[in-house]
């Protein structure tokens, strides 16, 4: 005679161990945060990293040029001017969210927003790492695929007055966890400008290769002819010192 208690326990510890099983599988849940935080390492957030940045802003027939050497200590900041050669040797540090500006022959450096224009759609915030993950509070209102890629998407709103944008909608990669495309926003909801974003650079992480920004083409919304694009070469891992973002020896 069978025992129906035997029979729903048995099926019990079938389900249950399916139920393990399947977490076993699937990965942890990532909270907004952390997510944001993923995306902004493939953005220069790491220990110490050096790349080149070219920039090429166009409107209309009219174009533009300018080459930066970069390195990024977390979210601090050096650029050393490359080309234009009337540009070349200009300095720009950002630390704890504050920029700087200095050319050679200037007595001191200059206080900067990271909201100013640098060179056509580009902003000066634009060539520095993000920090969204602790810039903005962050809301996910929905998923998208944009060409072809499942995309979590975000809408993020400024937490201080020292940040490049008010309010950017922002879509990450389900997948890699890096942000893709973005739509930027004046506080009152007017959209100015949205930027692409791509990877196809890697570089070494935890024992193993992980996509870093290579290119972004930023668009202005008021003149659709107006885009600037960013292309970041030759990232390389490398220890950045101190004295790199020492205002004092800036002017030496």
């Amino acid at each position: 005679m069978s025992k129906p208690w035997l029979s729903w326990s048995l099926l019990g510890l079938a389900l249950l161990s399916a139920g393990m099983a399947a977490g076993q599988e699937a990965p942890p849940r990532m909270s907004e945060k952390e997510i944001l935080a993923q995306a902004d390492e493939a953005r220069g957030n790491l220990d110490g990293v050096e790349w080149r940045l070219d920039i090429l802003a166009e409107t209309g027939s009219h174009t533009q040029e300018m080459s930066l050497a970069v390195k990024a200590r977390g979210f601090d900041v050096v650029t050393t001017t490359l080309a234009p050669p009337r540009s070349k040797g200009d300095r720009l540090i950002m630390v704890k969210d504050n920029m700087w500006f200095h050319k050679p022959g200037l007595s001191k450096p200059v206080p900067i927003s990271k909201r100013q224009k640098l060179l056509g759609t580009a902003s000066y915030g634009d060539i520095a790492t993000t920090n969204y993950a602790n810039d903005y509070a962050a809301d996910l209102s929905g998923e998208e695929v944009v060409d072809d890629i499942p995309c979590l998407v975000y809408d993020l709103v400024s937490l201080h007055n020292k940040t490049t944008y008010d309010r950017i909608k922002y879509w990450i990669d389900k997948r890699r966890l890096v942000g893709i495309k973005a739509e930027y926003f004046t506080v009152s909801g007017e959209k100015f400008k949205s930027a692409r974003m791509e990877y196809e650079n890697l570089i070494p992480r935890q024992g193993t290769m992980k996509p870093f920004i290579s290119k972004i083409l930023i668009t202005g919304e008021l003149v659709r002819s107006e885009r600037t694009t960013l292309v970041f070469s030759t990232p390389t891992l490398q220890p950045i010192p101190d004295s790199a973002f020492n205002l004092d020896l800036l002017t030496q």
